[in-house]
């Protein structure tokens, strides 16, 4: 059970693996205003950065879990950088249908909604080990704007238009599934081109380093077709944001 090794090799230089940049991150950690103790899951949690910043800058406790070995590592590595493993733990494991142990104060999916299905199968999943009055994290795209066609929405790494929403009727949703929006940090187009464009460098470093690797072709060709892709649509099109979510 891993993540595919081409995910790693794109994000291998990214602390957070979606487009938040560590300003934004450390905004949204700012903003929900944590109380010293509180207990976390990060389901999907990749390298580790918002628990342990958060558990440095906040003083949170809690899990991360997540499928990749190599994020898995490098979230533990992190901890450890920071001086906070005896705050924090991650697991290597599928995040899907993972409950906590006891109810936390913060339950978070940053990014990875399809660990559940979607937003609504996820939003239950962490409501699962919510404690009353916690809050929950959900980090997903929308469209900035309607989209043309479905090849436009294909291009901008959609398998529709119906995949997502626009922000309002998002919002909306999260209303529908019993849930107050009450915070929100949104990537912005220079947090996206940081998250999109870091990992072009990625890829022709590791092209120059491994040639004849199986899966130099694709990653050859992924190289070669993205930016233009990026640029022409997803750029123009999707956007990506946090939201903390409160029960009615």
């Amino acid at each position: 059970m891993d993540l595919p090794r081409i995910f790693t090799i794109r994000e291998s230089s990214h602390r957070i693996h979606n487009p938040l940049t560590a300003g934004k991150l450390a905004a949204l950690g700012r903003a929900l205003r944590l109380d010293p103790g509180t207990r976390v899951l990060d389901l999907a949690s990749g390298s580790g950065e918002l628990l342990c910043t958060w558990a440095r800058d906040h003083g949170v406790t809690g899990t991360g879990v997540d499928i990749s070995t190599v994020f898995t590592e490098q979230a533990r590595a992190r901890a450890a950088e920071l001086g906070v493993a005896g705050q924090v733990a991650f697991v290597h494991g599928d995040a899907a249908g993972h409950v906590a142990d006891e109810p936390v104060g913060l339950a978070a999916c940053v990014g990875a909604t399809w660990i559940g299905g979607g937003v609504a199968g996820t939003v239950e999943l962490l409501g699962r080990s919510l404690a009353p009055g916690g809050l929950m994290l959900i980090g997903e795209p929308y469209w900035l704007r309607d989209v043309p066609d479905q090849e436009t929405a294909r291009a901008s790494h959609a398998n529709g238009k119906e995949d997502f929403l626009l922000l309002p009727e998002l919002i909306e949703r999260f209303g529908a599934l019993g849930y107050d929006v009450v915070e929100m940090v949104l990537a912005d187009q220079d947090s996206w081109d940081r998250y999109q464009a870091a990992q072009w460098l990625n890829m022709r470093r590791w092209l120059d380093g491994n040639p004849d690797d199986e899966l130099a072709a694709e990653i050859r060709a992924e190289l070669s077709t993205e930016p233009a892709r990026y640029t022409r649509y997803q750029r123009e099109y999707l956007g990506w944001g946090v939201f903390a979510l409160m029960r009615r």
